[in-house]
């Protein structure tokens, strides 16, 4: 397994070799989880394909707070290999993995117990309670496989590799297809095979990143020692100091998701399986401007560790470049054909009209998310970790009364503006903070 060193050679060609591996892998990733949807969708009828969309919204709180940790290690990861001490990236991998075992726990505990009442929060109808709390307490259970991904795909990251993922993602989504299909249309499981399909696709996409870091000649685990496992309060610390203010971004981002979802579980259950839809849709053209940020982190932690700025300067325009670009092809394609999407997963004429709808809008403003995920992820690689969690504050300060007020008044439509207006204020808070970054390294 080779890495990309992003402190020397070629600044373009490192990142798009590190890009375009990541992106298929993302996509594949996504792609799994679409074909949750259309086979449920298809196979289990559209209640089954709410439960599940529903349930997704309070997920991310959890789920999207585990994601966050990681990818907060993953910036410790970074400096770390930038600055060439191999022995250190053990040791911070080694007390990652100890903190990493301990936050699930806790995640799996305290989301298994929230579900419930969660569910009952967001105003879930009864003909879809069933459905979700099935479909919830399976995800939270196999919560350890997903967190075990994610610290190997992290560690990866940070050394450059975005192949091995990518490799790891191709296996597991054909392993998921298979299973939906098989525990959908012929063992007639209910959502409940599908959430199972999602755990084990997950277990084996972390199985295969740490086959592989074993193996690597730049940072083998099999160096590791029980003493790298213990944790050191200091390593502990500074992991936590990145991990946290990303989780509680994440998490403070879904609330305002949340209360969005139960806004528009009032309105009934087209509102419902519609939002569900085009949450599938965001998810998958935003992955461009995902891939992006991700890149750019990567690329940024490594020369923070090196201390070349010239570098990380360059480095951001290029992302942002690439960011840019991907939403104005991205969003033609969703201007040019939102009603054929919309009906690749629902039948209902008012589901499909609201889709359509979004969808639309969404195009225009795909440019503006994007931005925000390369400007967030540069922030939080060059070591302010609190300015994208505030970042997630505003957003949900600024989705809330938008979706409060705006449903009332102009139906499904406000969804779509409360998600623009989230974006827009979250971007303008991360590009004035990278800008002053900058200048103040560049002063010292």
């Amino acid at each position: 397994m080779t890495g990309i060193d992003f402190t020397k050679g070629s600044i373009t060609k490192n990142l798009l070799l590190f890009f375009f591996p990541l992106l298929l892998t993302n996509t594949l990733q996504q792609a799994y989880t679409f074909a949750d949807t259309v086979i449920i969708g298809r196979g289990l009828g559209d209640d089954a394909l709410a439960a599940v969309g529903n349930f997704g919204t309070f997920s991310f709180f959890v789920t999207g707070f585990s994601m966050g940790i990681m990818n907060g290690f993953s910036v410790n990861f970074s400096h770390t290999f930038g600055s060439g001490n191999m022995t250190a990236l053990r040791k911070i991998f080694g007390n990652a993995a100890a903190l990493a075992v301990i936050v699930t726990a806790v995640l799996t505990a305290a989301g298994s117990a929230l579900l419930y009442p969660v569910m009952r929060m967001m105003r879930t109808s009864d003909a879809i309670m069933r459905d979700s709390l099935v479909y919830g307490y399976i995800i939270f259970g196999g919560l350890f496989a997903a967190a075990f991904y994610n610290l190997c795909s992290a560690l990866l990251r940070a050394i450059g590799d975005s192949r091995t993922p990518f490799t790891a993602i191709c296996v597991s989504s054909s392993v998921n297809i298979v299973l939906d299909s098989l525990f959908v249309y012929v063992l007639k499981t209910g959502v409940s095979g599908p959430a199972f399909a999602t755990v084990f696709s997950q277990l084996v996409s972390g199985l295969i990143c740490v086959y592989r870091l074993a193996k690597s000649k730049t940072v083998s685990l099999r160096g590791l020692s029980r003493n790298d496992l213990s944790l050191n309060g200091a390593s502990a610390k500074s992991l936590l100091k990145n991990g946290i203010p990303m989780a509680c971004m994440n998490s403070v981002t879904s609330v305002g998701c949340i209360f969005v979802q139960g806004c528009i579980n009032g309105f009934g259950a087209a509102y419902t399986s519609a939002y569900s839809v085009c949450s599938k849709y965001l998810n998958l053209f935003m992955l461009p401007g995902i891939t992006a940020g991700f890149t750019s982190a990567a690329f940024t932690g490594q020369n923070c560790g090196a201390g070349d700025l010239i570098r990380i300067r360059k480095g951001t325009k290029i992302s942002c470049v690439v960011a840019a670009v991907s939403a104005l092809l991205l969003g033609a394609a969703l201007f040019a054909f939102p009603e054929q999407l919309a009906r690749l997963m629902l039948s209902g004429d008012e589901a499909v009209a609201c889709t359509v709808m979004f969808l639309k809008r969404f195009a225009f403003f795909l440019v503006l998310l994007n931005l925000l995920f390369v400007f967030r992820n540069t922030v939080q690689a060059l070591g302010k970790p609190l300015v994208p969690m505030c970042s997630g504050i505003a957003e949900m300060l600024l989705r809330i009364p938008v979706i409060m007020f705006g449903l009332p008044l102009i139906g499904f439509k406000a969804a779509a503006y409360a998600e623009c207006a989230a974006w827009a204020g979250a971007l303008a808070i991360n590009a004035f903070f990278y800008l002053m970054t900058v200048s103040d390294k560049v002063r010292q």
